[in-house]
């Protein structure tokens, strides 16, 4: 089985400290002694913002402060790479050549950002797309995909599942909102719209909720589930009471 795990940097690393990165290691792990070839993909997260507050304070343009979150999201990604030892390539892939090429050799493949103007969700996406993954998770500070920001929205409602097509509706939606934060961005919706990618999205606070996931099927996000797919996981995953 190939997953790739997108991990958002206010996950990962919500201060620099090395224990919650560890845990997230350890899951990775697990899953490759199982048998599952893992892309991991990592973001920037309250670390980046920080610095392209700072440097948009400092004059910096647009495309500068994207190439200073893609510099912060591959240090978050060094750090799980140095967890992950000799399981994991020796320093991010900067595209999905060597990130395939890696994952061929049964090495864990580690990316940050790519390219200025797209987010690691999107690099999450097509990184799936590219290896042609069996499931794409996100593992994010919110519980699954909402129908609109419940942090802002007490009426918001989470989804159990939707179709590529009805992610993209959703996240358009939220993206309009000015303010509205989504756990995932248009272009990487898009994207899964497109590969028909079965996808997860849930709180990956916890690791063991990614490694449930995988392993079973089961978890408390949003399913995405691919055009003519059953609603049962069509990936290898594993009977929790055997």
């Amino acid at each position: 089985m190939k997953v790739v795990v997108s991990i958002g940097g206010s996950v990962l690393v919500p201060k620099p400290g090395a224990d919650r990165v560890a845990e997230h290691a350890a899951v990775v792990e697990d899953l490759v002694a199982d048998g599952c070839r893992v892309g991991a993909v990592v973001g920037g997260g309250g670390v980046a913002r920080e610095y392209i507050g700072a440097a948009r304070d400092l004059g910096a343009n647009e495309i500068e402060l994207d190439q200073l979150g893609i510099d912060v999201t591959r240090l978050n990604a060094r750090l799980l790479i140095a967890a992950l030892g000799e399981d994991a390539v020796t320093a991010p892939a900067e595209n999905y050549d060597e990130a395939g090429e890696a994952l061929r050799r049964g090495d864990v493949s580690v990316m940050g950002g790519v390219a200025p103007a797209q987010t690691t969700d999107a690099v999450g996406a097509a990184l799936a797309e590219y290896i042609d993954a069996d499931l794409l998770v996100y593992a994010t500070s919110v519980p699954g995909v909402y129908s609109a920001d419940p942090n802002e929205d007490d009426d918001a409602t989470k989804y159990d599942d939707l179709s590529a097509d009805e992610l993209v509706d959703v996240i358009a939606g939220l993206e309009m909102n000015a303010g509205a934060s989504a756990p995932v961005d248009l272009l990487a919706a898009k994207i899964i719209e497109r590969s028909g990618m079965r996808t997860i999205v849930l709180d990956g606070t916890d690791p063991d909720r990614i490694a449930k996931a995988v392993r079973y099927g089961e978890h408390d996000g949003t399913d995405v589930i691919p055009d003519g797919a059953g609603e049962e996981p069509t990936y290898w995953a594993q009977d929790e009471d055997e």
